[in-house]
């Protein structure tokens, strides 16, 4: 075995040996936290006025009267038994019944702003890194600035006011019309089983509800790449081997998209990896904005309810998602570059 080879293995086997550990401690951190913040969800579920009796007993139900210690430990033991726990707001539903019928809307809204998010931003900052020094360039950083500093649900709300309200060109509130029957199929992505069953009229009608809260996605996640495609194909303009290709008399077209743009795009591929899995669990903003029925929505409805079960499963299923992406990112740069197993 080489040296190569064992390094990487190493490298990988460590990565792994980390991802439970990483799980471990988003689970005690947001099981401590909702403890600790002010309320009860039995106050929550009853109401403050409700008898203490009645709240004694439903308290007993749902297993808060036992120690903190105790209540962690059944906890952890649900969780090495894969069960995320039941909802006390919903009652018998399931927190992995909540993913399954929350988690497709999520996914295909993140799908598609992330592919807006590359398009605009690859594009703008390829444009403006290959034109230093003009107004073009600085009109580049200064979309990078903005994108990245507009606070998502202000800029969501604006976007609604003017295309939904007042040009009444959009529609929001909804994944689909009320009125409509939305695609069926085995993925719950309304994109996806539209295509399954060659319906191009559903297929338009997804993307029709799906452009507005995407494109508000997309546009303020872009920023973030602008900034890193144009300092990284600066750099890389600069190389030798653009000089030789200019010198060879290739045109600077194609050494830009050929030549240049692909090894500039290297470290782009790790921070879109991991932005793609923190947009999953943290376009909240956007998803509460819009009235998206995803995870995220659904999420923050159980912050609200102190659903304690579901917010604590949907954290660690979440962090589950974030755990998988970056082991598989970190493994893969690991392959293509050796110096960062060393």
């Amino acid at each position: 075995m080489s040296s190569r080879t064992s390094a990487l293995r190493y490298y990988v086997l460590t990565r792994l040996l980390l991802a439970p550990l990483m799980i471990w401690t988003i689970t005690t951190v947001v099981f401590l936290l909702l403890r600790a913040t002010p309320g009860d969800p039995v106050d929550a579920l009853l109401g403050a006025r409700a008898p203490e009796s009645a709240k004694d007993v439903l308290r007993e139900q749902l297993g808060l009267d036992a120690p903190l210690w105790l209540q962690y430990l059944r906890y952890l033991g649900n969780l090495l038994q894969f069960d995320l726990g039941t909802s006390i707001a919903s009652q018998g539903q399931t927190v992995w019944q909540i993913i399954q019928a929350h988690f497709p809307a999520t996914v295909e809204l993140t799908l598609c702003g992330m592919i807006v998010a590359t398009v605009v931003g690859v594009s703008v900052g390829a444009i403006a890194a290959s034109r230093p020094n003009t107004a073009i360039d600085a009109g580049g950083r200064l979309f990078g600035i903005i994108t990245y500093a507009i606070p998502m649900y202000w800029f969501g709300m604006i976007l609604q006011l003017i295309f939904a309200v007042q040009l009444q060109w959009f529609p929001i509130g909804t994944r689909y019309p009320l009125t409509g029957s939305p695609p069926t199929g085995p993925t719950g992505l309304y994109l996806l089983d539209s295509l399954l069953h060659l319906s191009p009229a559903q297929f338009g009608t997804t993307i029709y509800y799906l452009a507005l809260p995407s494109l508000t996605l997309g546009i303020l996640i872009s920023g973030v790449f602008e900034r890193m495609v144009r300092v990284n194909l600066k750099q890389t303009l600069q190389a030798d081997y653009v000089e030789a290709a200019r010198a060879r008399g290739i045109p600077e077209t194609r050494i830009l998209l050929v030549h240049a743009l692909r090894n500039a795009l290297i470290p782009v591929v790790t921070i879109l990896g991991l932005t793609f899995a923190t947009m999953l669990g943290g376009a909240v903003l956007t998803e509460v904005t819009f009235s998206w029925p995803g995870l995220a929505n659904r999420l923050y409805e159980a912050i609200a309810q102190r659903d304690y079960p579901v917010v604590q499963g949907l954290m660690v299923f979440f962090g589950m998602i974030v755990a998988v992406i970056s082991i598989a990112i970190d493994i893969l740069n690991a392959y293509i570059d050796p110096r960062i197993r060393y």
